[in-house]
């Protein structure tokens, strides 16, 4: 009796495994389509993933999108060689980029789970992951897409208590990890102290609900699809994947910033830069006027009057003109700085306006 039921408990229970499997990733994966469809406002939306595919047209639609790239239209007809004319149409441009292996445009209009799901992966695969890449400082070498996540997780969420990722499964089955990635990046969304590794649904749900109201991110995963013995590492992944894109976009734009910032404040220290050239060469051309103006007026021809001038010009030419000649100088070296400034930031040379040159301050200098 028992040698009969012991291989079928055990077939009962690999097939409530493989169920379980199914009903996560189509949940998942469902909404990581609908994410991308209800993007654009396309109006299609997908309620049942192993029904709505079977006409193409969503997959199209899908594969448009994620890829910025032109499928062509659809056939409008709703008979089955229209739906296995549009299935082909998308799986012959995925192929371009993925290689497929034992699908074809029957089974996805026929509605096969198993390889209706292994499509999705691979889509999923290829636009939001297999750009993912995470420098390994220590062995150099290069990382799968898959270990290049899991680096990044691990790398951002070091130090976290109770936080040991070391899969796309078990190891996030608390919540701390994910509520570790968003206090990572945003402490000010994630009070972590007050967390408790017990509760793994109410730490589950604040990192899910934090990451969709504050972030955008859209939630994939419920608490209890991650709350089990035994998570679903593609769902746990495309979710986790998410989180990465968002906070990579997010230091691509910071960096961005502040690349802007960075020129726009050069191209304003060239803009102060010349108005304090037109401004110190002014103020010389002024002085050397009046000076010339004042040194030239008559005086009374008496030995008062002389000595009095004679007095003034020895002020003149020992104070008063040493600090001028240094401005002078000052200015020189000042315009030098202002066109390599500008050359450096490929801008043309700087050209004073008329009257305002070096050589008009020689010209009067003399």
């Amino acid at each position: 009796m028992s040698y009969v039921e012991a291989p079928t408990f055990e077939k009962d229970r690999i097939k409530t495994l493989k169920n379980e499997r199914i009903f996560s990733q189509k949940k998942t994966f469902t909404k990581w389509v609908n994410s991308f469809l209800d993007k654009v406002r396309s109006g299609l939306h997908v309620n049942d993933l192993f029904e709505d595919l079977a006409d193409g047209k969503i997959l199209i639609s899908l594969l448009e999108i994620i890829s910025g790239e032109k499928i062509g239209f659809a056939a409008r007809g709703k008979f089955r060689v229209h739906n296995i004319q549009n299935v082909n149409k998308a799986l012959e441009f995925l192929q371009k980029s993925v290689k497929l292996e034992s699908i074809g445009a029957e089974d996805v209009v026929d509605g096969n789970e198993r390889l209706i799901l292994g499509l999705i992966w691979m889509i999923i695969l290829r636009f939001q992951i297999a750009d993912i890449s995470y420098q390994d400082d220590m062995s150099k070498e290069r990382k799968s897409a898959k270990e290049a996540l899991l680096l990044w997780c691990q790398r951002m969420t070091r130090g976290y208590p109770d936080v040991d990722i070391q899969n796309f499964s078990t190891s996030w089955r608390n919540g701390l990890a994910f509520n570790a990635l968003l206090h990572k990046h945003r402490p000010d969304l994630i009070d972590y102290a007050t967390l408790r590794p017990s509760q793994h649904e109410a730490n589950l749900n604040n990192a899910f609900t934090v990451a969709e109201e504050k972030l955008g991110i859209t939630r994939l995963l419920d608490a209890e699809d991650v709350d089990c013995p035994r998570p679903d590492d593609r769902s746990v992944m495309t979710y986790v994947a998410a989180y990465y894109q968002y906070f990579a976009k997010l230091k691509s734009e910071e960096t961005g910033g502040r690349r802007i910032a960075k020129i726009i404040g050069v191209i304003m220290e060239i803009e102060k830069m010349e108005k304090s050239y037109e401004s110190m060469v002014s103020d010389l051309l002024h002085w050397i006027s009046s000076k010339i103006t004042e040194l030239a007026r008559p005086f009374e021809k008496n030995i008062f009057a002389v000595q009095r001038e004679l007095g003034a010009f020895k002020h003149f030419r020992t104070v008063e003109k040493p600090p001028k000649y240094t401005e002078r100088v000052n200015i020189e070296a000042h315009l030098f700085n202002l066109q390599t400034k500008r050359k450096a930031n490929n801008q043309r040379p700087f050209a004073p306006p008329e009257g305002k040159l070096v050589k008009d301050i020689n010209r009067a200098w003399q």
